[in-house]
């Protein structure tokens, strides 16, 4: 076992692993949790990139795996629609 990463500071991403037939949904609450404890200076992409790296050789195809790589996942910008097109629903 690995121990305990800067990046995980309480062991909840470490944790979530152990558990057996741990949801997607489960995860991404336990994520959220991770994420609001990290003290503010923290570099989350960085961290979330250390937690990858730590776990993806043993634990491809869990949930928390896949929670961990949508929240390095780019997002792009939501673009504001101005003028008459903000008025206008167009569906």
């Amino acid at each position: 076992m690995k121990s305990r990463s800067p990046a995980d500071p309480r062991g909840l991403i470490h944790e979530s692993f152990r558990i057996d037939g741990i949801t997607m949904a489960e995860c991404r609450s336990i994520f959220l949790d991770w994420a609001m404890s990290l003290p503010e200076a923290t570099d989350q992409r960085g961290a979330l990139r250390d937690l990858i790296a730590r776990h993806a050789d043993r634990c491809e195809g869990h949930p928390m795996l896949a929670v961990l790589r949508e929240g390095l996942a780019e997002t792009e910008a939501p673009r504001r629609r101005g003028g008459r097109a903000a008025r206008i629903d167009e569906g």
